[in-house]
């Protein structure tokens, strides 16, 4: 009996090497994000710079990333928060992250003020200043800070989250966390949908994130179309004392001070890991707009787990201005300078007390900072009338100088999220000191 001839084997099943559009996808997203996002800052300025007004005709673009990104603002705050609180188990551990967050924002929030006055003094932004083709632009008086208090209990939780009241979704969101804690068992299925809900919407938020070069080309074109280098030139000095307090305040404040000596940590991973939440910054001017990024990347590049991140980052989005704190005690000593208004060392008090009390109710949204200004110019004696004049004065100009001090605001939440998830040990140490490309 002779052996079985054997069967001839089965042929390899073809395999089509991909197309051109397969090709180009596969090169686009081969490369990490932040270095998509910032070729597309690059390029949008060249672009913007050669075509001028024209730019505005892609505006729209621009205006539908922001939109995108503003529309998962509430829901994300509301739902990361609410499971981020849940997850902590013992409502205990909310009061110290709390305690902890607060303390630090008011930390860096002075030392932001104190750059901004020590900056201010020694360039002299204000001195020789010519308003004479100013349009004065009155702003409205800042609220009663108690009214500002009050006001973040929401008579409405549905409403508020529909008018945007990031505070009141805060109240809420904590509220509705330690709630599922009180309730233990019963709880728990609540809690999983919190966890789920949140998830879905970092997927979302990772989603919304690749149109970002695309969203960022159309906004600095069109800045740099309308405004371009001439808003510099315009505001020279000025410019220059932000640009200068900025880089400070971002390197030294926020990456020596915060990450380095306090949290006990390499700066350079911080910086590499937070390059997202930076440019979108920087491109729309809104740390609001920027929160969604910040979450993404505080957890997936830093290592801070949810229950921080979730409770930091969006208080931080509301009160953490270091960028518009320093921004606003420049414009003090700018009109104190321009209107040739001599200030005490009292005086250098009472701007820096007045202007990191006001500096945590500013907007987040562009040219907030001016409409705090009042308070603080009223405190040494400023008129309502010369400060119609100053914010007549900046405003034309104020876009490119916000998207610089925009940048000191993201990285401030993000430092302090850091440094009180590694307080807390609520952080993948391994995850941020990763060397990988991200």
């Amino acid at each position: 009996m002779t052996d079985a001839a054997p069967k001839p084997a089965a042929p390899e099943p073809a395999t089509s090497a991909p197309g051109p559009v397969g090709r180009a996808f596969g090169v686009w997203f081969g490369i990490a994000l932040w270095k998509r996002i910032l070729a597309a800052l690059v390029v949008g300025a060249v672009v913007g710079l050669l075509w001028g007004e024209g730019a505005t005709a892609i505006g729209w673009i621009g205006e539908i990333f922001v939109r995108l990104i503003r529309m998962l603002v509430v829901p994300l705050v509301f739902l990361t928060i609410a499971s981020g609180v849940a997850a902590l188990a013992d409502p205990k551990r909310l009061g110290s992250i709390g305690v902890k967050t607060l303390a630090m924002y008011v930390f860096t929030t002075a030392l932001a003020v104190t750059t901004g006055l020590i900056a201010a003094t020694l360039i002299g932004p204000g001195e020789g200043a010519s308003f004479a083709d100013a349009v004065p632009r009155a702003v409205a008086e800042p609220k009663d800070p108690a009214r500002m208090f009050i006001e973040i209990i929401p008579d409405n939780p549905i409403g508020a989250m529909a008018s945007g009241a990031t505070l009141s979704v805060i109240f809420f969101a904590i509220l509705v966390g330690a709630g599922v804690i009180a309730a233990g068992k019963e709880g728990e299925p609540v809690r999983r949908l919190l966890a789920s809900g949140s998830e879905i919407m970092l997927r979302i938020v990772g989603f919304v994130m690749e149109t970002a070069p695309f969203g960022v080309f159309a906004l600095i074109a069109v800045v740099m179309g309308t405004s371009g280098p001439a808003s510099f030139l315009a505001v020279l000095k000025l410019a220059i004392c932000v640009l200068a307090g900025a880089t400070f305040v971002t390197l030294v404040i926020h990456g020596l001070i915060v990450v380095r000596l306090l949290a006990w940590l390499p700066p350079l991973p911080f910086f590499r890991g937070i390059a997202d939440a930076i440019m979108v910054g920087f491109s729309t001017s809104s740390s609001s707009a920027t929160l969604p990024v910040a979450i993404r990347v505080a957890e997936r590049n830093l290592g801070v787990s949810s229950p921080v991140a979730s409770t930091v980052l969006p208080l931080g989005a509301t009160i953490g201005m270091d960028g518009a704190a320093m921004y606003v005690a420049m414009l003090t000593l700018f009109a104190a300078q321009a209107f040739g208004v001599e200030l005490s060392f009292a005086d250098y008090l009472v701007i820096a007390g007045t202007t990191t009390t006001v500096a945590m109710g500013v907007a987040p949204v562009p040219s907030g900072s001016l409409f705090v200004l009042a308070a603080v110019l009223n405190a040494i004696g400023i008129t309502p009338a010369q400060t119609a004049i100053i914010v007549g004065f900046i405003l034309p100009f104020d876009r490119i100088l916000d998207m610089i001090r925009t940048v000191p605001n993201v990285t401030c939440d993000l430092a302090i999220a850091t440094a009180v998830a590694r307080w807390e040990g609520e952080m993948n140490v391994d995850v941020y000191k990763s060397v990988k490309d991200i």
